[in-house]
């Protein structure tokens, strides 16, 4: 009897392999009000400091508001709108115990995001004495007593599937789909939520008559291939359940770019103000780059204009480095040339790309040596310096032109940084999250 391609079962096991995707629920929101007991329940958004919404509570996305709204328009939808600045801090610090907790279940962790991670459980069901499904459940429930937050978990055999399942119920969902239910779990999947298919993909299969994750995973796997490359490959097998990305429990270092991007809470048109804030974003670009021990070949700048229009330029450097002493001249040509004078700018950004190893250098014939290994120098001290003081305790001196910066509304900062315990400054603080009760 040959089964219908509509109820075709890709595997008859139900977990050879356990792989669980943990989300957080609106994290950043969901934070603010873990510390903040008396916003539960209200609409609370973040990004004050930008204008625009960086992440939306549920009560405040049931009312229409998500992120990317500007401010002032999702104030007029909701009047009562918590509005807070982002406390990146205190949410690296979540984060943190987020994933802390996940390793009480198993060591193999990766963490893909600031709100988001892998788990393998496979082989664990012995040591805890129960399913897959309750060792998610009880994950999911440890989080949520320590943190008073939410997640959302997906359980299943590959990590595509498990990408999948944890958005299928959210929030506050846990989705488990074993092997032999895949065929059922994605017909419901649309292919534009697929993990690793974009827009253009998604638009390129709908016109091969692809319409659903399970669409393609019937397909032949040489169909997939001759479409998409090896990455059509890849996520087909994901989708039938045959993993092929592993669970990554190293930190990332192997990146393709750094960028580093600043938005003012007033747009200014002072170039001495602007092009400090460009090459504060080339010194924090470059911290980055030395503590992964890179060196980047290619730099890029823009300039983001008010009204949201932005011109940029990339350039070469004529040998890989780290230095920002060493970039300096090539940044002010480069600002030169995009800024516009009498234009008001809210956003400076720097990009190194073309990214390589920091070796040990072979010098050219004619390239001046200890003015090289003095910048590297240099770079050490600020970078220990750094270590001790907090991060920007020693800068370029264009540091100096970033106090014109006008004063806003916007410049509120978050709770944490104005009750400072004994002995904190505004660069050091204990990693302590503060719990805010009002009495």
């Amino acid at each position: 009897m040959v089964v219908p391609m509509t109820t075709q079962t890709f595997m008859l096991s139900s977990f050879p392999r356990a792989l669980v995707h943990l989300d957080g629920d609106a994290f950043f929101a969901a934070v603010e009000q873990a510390i903040h007991p008396e916003w539960k329940g209200r609409p609370v958004v973040t990004g004050k400091e930008r204008g625009i919404i960086a992440c939306a509570s549920y009560e405040a996305k049931a009312l229409g508001i998500k992120r990317g709204i500007r401010l002032h328009e999702a104030q007029r939808m909701c009047p009562r709108l918590v509005v807070v600045p982002s406390d990146y801090e205190t949410y690296c610090l979540y984060s943190k115990r987020m994933f802390t907790i996940m390793r009480r279940f198993t060591p193999v962790v990766e963490e893909s995001s600031i709100d988001e991670g892998f788990a393998d459980l496979t082989g664990l069901r012995r040591v805890f004495r129960t399913s897959y499904v309750e060792i998610a459940r009880r994950m999911k429930q440890a989080i949520h007593d320590e943190l008073d937050i939410t997640v959302s978990i997906g359980l299943s055999l590959s990590k595509g599937l498990c990408k999948l399942a944890s958005k299928h119920h959210k929030p506050n969902g846990l989705t488990a789909v074993a092997g032999s239910r895949i065929h059922e779990f994605l017909p419901r999947i649309p292919i534009e939520e697929v993990w690793g298919f974009g827009p253009n993909i998604s638009a390129f299969l709908r016109k091969q008559g692809i319409a659903t994750a399970h669409d393609y995973a019937v397909m032949p796997e040489r169909w997939a291939a001759k479409k998409l490359g090896k990455i059509g490959r890849e996520i087909w097998n994901e989708l039938r359940g045959n993993g092929v990305y592993p669970v990554e429990t190293e930190e990332k270092n192997d990146y393709a770019t750094i960028s580093k991007c600043k938005t003012f809470t007033a747009p200014s048109a002072d170039p001495d103000f602007v092009y400090a804030k460009l090459v504060r974003n080339v010194e924090s670009a470059c911290i980055k780059a030395r503590r992964h021990r890179l060196r980047a070949r290619v730099l890029y700048v823009a300039l983001r204009k008010k009204d949201y229009s932005q011109r940029g330029v990339e350039a070469a450097l004529s040998r890989a480095t780290s230095s920002p002493q060493e970039v300096l001249p090539l940044v002010r040509a480069m600002f030169e040339r995009v800024y516009e004078p009498g234009a008001e700018y809210r956003t400076t950004m720097v990009v190194l790309a073309k990214l390589e190893e920091d070796r040990a250098d072979q010098f050219e014939l004619f390239e001046d040596q200890p003015r090289i290994e003095n910048m590297r120098q240099a770079a050490r001290a600020i970078d220990e310096t750094s270590e001790r003081y907090g991060k920007h305790a020693v800068g370029l001196g264009t540091a100096l032109y970033l106090d014109r910066h006008v004063v806003t509304a916007r410049d509120e900062q978050p709770v944490r940084k104005h009750n400072l315990l004994t002995g904190e400054t505004d660069r050091q603080r204990l990693n302590l999250p503060m719990l805010n009760v009002t009495v």
